[in-house]
Parts: structure tokens; sequence; C-alpha cells
């Protein structure tokens, strides 16, 4: 295996972006390559080795699916509420095809409840950046969204998600249409302190 070196590492951190679906050409990106951004994930820190990432993959028809049951859960959700939006709802049926693939993001949480529940979501966004880096090293576009129906408590059970579960979000993927912007971070040595002494 040829050695990575620091510079590569440093350089492909820096080069992580989120690539939005509307920046994506339209082609299909290879399975193969998905596989490798879930098993990466699945390379993410756990305590107590609890593993508590979920990940179910929509493609081809399977974008539809998920298409048609967030927009219709929205709309459920919403109405009875009094808070439906039809651009929304029209955004949730129509955004999914922009995406090779999405890749709905659970967290599973351990029966024992063996650790802190924020301690399992920190392990799972763990897995999220791992999915990033990957999709950053094969030049692919990579997207987390957490808005739409993430936060319906009436979506869970779609996903095979119980009552102690969270729906984290959706990571759309797809061919990039150029290369992304240059990112911006204000400097470190203003959220660091030194204590030597």
């Amino acid at each position: 295996m040829e050695k990575i070196t620091p510079q590569d590492f440093n350089e492909l951190i820096r080069s992580r972006r989120s690539i939005f679906p509307k920046d994506y050409t339209g082609e299909k990106v290879d399975d193969a390559i998905i596989q490798q951004l879930l098993e990466n994930a699945n390379w993410a820190p756990t305590h107590k080795l609890t593993e508590p990432w979920r990940f179910i993959v929509f493609t081809g028809e399977g974008l539809r699916k998920l298409a048609d049951f967030q927009s219709e859960c929205y709309k459920q959700v919403t109405q009875a509420k009094g808070s439906f939006d039809e651009g929304r709802y029209q955004g949730l049926k129509m955004k999914p095809m922009e995406s090779s693939h999405i890749i709905a993001v659970g967290m599973k949480r351990d029966e024992k409840k063996s650790i802190p529940e924020w301690e399992e979501l920190g392990a799972v966004f763990c897995a999220i950046e791992n999915i990033y880096l990957t999709a950053t090293a094969y030049e692919i576009g990579c997207y987390l969204s957490t808005g739409g129906i993430t936060n319906f408590e009436e979506a869970k059970s779609f996903f095979g998600l119980g009552k102690e579960d969270k729906l984290v979000g959706f990571i759309h993927v797809g061919i990039p249409k150029g290369i992304s912007n240059s990112g911006k971070r204000k400097p470190i040595e203003e959220k660091i302190k030194w204590i030597t002494a």
C-alpha cells in the first residue's frame, strides 16, 4: 500500500466540501464507490463498540420511493399542525431525483443505554465525516441534509428506527459539475488557549 503523506492527508481534510445536488451532473456514481463510503464510515470511533450508525441507500427507482414517502410524510404531519408549505412539499418530491444516491443515516440506540445518547450521535457524525472525506478522495459530490422530515417522529419506522433511535439526516451523493470553491475558516489561533505552566 502506498504511504499517505501528512501533506496529502492535510490537503484532503482542507478540500472537503458540501456539494449540493443542484451542482451534480445527473450521472450515476458507481455502487462500488458508495459501498466504499459506507465501509469507511463503519470505521468511525465508537465508545464501547456500540457502532450506532445505520444506513439505507436509495438509488434508481429507490429515489422515487424515498421522494414519495418523504413528501407525503411531510404533508400529513404539517397539515395536521397547520404549517404545510406547498413549495417544500414539491421540493421533497422532486429534489431526490437530482442525486445519484441518497443515504439515509440513522442512530440506533444501544439497548442497554450503556453510554449517553450524545456520544452515540457523536459516533454517527464521525461516520458521516468519514463518508465526506472518502467522497472527497474519489472526487464525488456529497451533502448532508438535516432538514425535511429528519426530525419527524412519524418518519422513523420507514427507516427501520425505533422510539429511542434518531433519524440523523440524508447524505446526497452525485458527480459534481465542476471543482468546488475553496473553503474559509477563521484562524485557529482565535480558538486555542495554550496552558504551559
